[in-house]
């Protein structure tokens, strides 16, 4: 038997919904995957998609967000600065948070940032609970974000190489 390599990107499923379309003959049943993907290195991407079984909707997801994938730039174990973002109804709040504070944070902005590898922040989610929406705006948010700033020792450093 082979080993089964490491996939690329972890995957947390967000939502799963059984959707209906009711023609003449009666119902037809499909299944809607949500799902945020990410390498837990300031790479994350959130994808929704249908399929007949639920498979192949989480597989179609998988893809979607492997489209929608977004870099950003991270400040150590957490962000640089203090964010918000507003998607529709849904308005998410993010806050750097000091060393071993953890995640705090609800649902979808909980998984957008854990699988980006925010270990420290402070978050809040206001107005919208769908999982989708939430998901979207918090990748808004973090799309807001400007790089860190470095510490005035390590610009030097960088911009006067050393002569030998």
């Amino acid at each position: 038997m082979g080993r089964r390599e490491k996939p690329e990107f972890d995957q947390k499923l967000l939502d799963l919904a059984r959707v209906t379309r009711v023609v003449k003959g009666g119902r037809r049943f499909r299944f809607r995957a949500t799902l945020v993907i990410g390498n837990r290195k300031g790479k994350v991407g959130v994808g929704v998609a249908k399929g007949s079984d639920v498979s192949d909707a989480i597989q179609k997801a998988y893809n979607d967000a492997k489209k929608n994938m977004v870099t950003i730039a991270l400040d150590g174990t957490t962000i640089s600065h203090d964010i918000s973002a507003k998607l529709g109804s849904a308005k998410v709040l993010l806050r750097p948070a000091s060393e071993g504070r953890g995640v705090i944070a609800g649902g979808a902005v909980r998984a957008v940032v854990d699988l980006l590898g925010v270990k420290d922040v402070v978050s809040k989610s206001l107005g919208a609970s769908n999982p989708l929406n939430v998901a979207r705006v918090t990748i808004k948010a973090l799309e807001q974000l400007k790089a860190p700033r470095l510490p005035k020792a390590v610009k030097e450093s960088e911009a006067a190489p050393v002569q030998k």
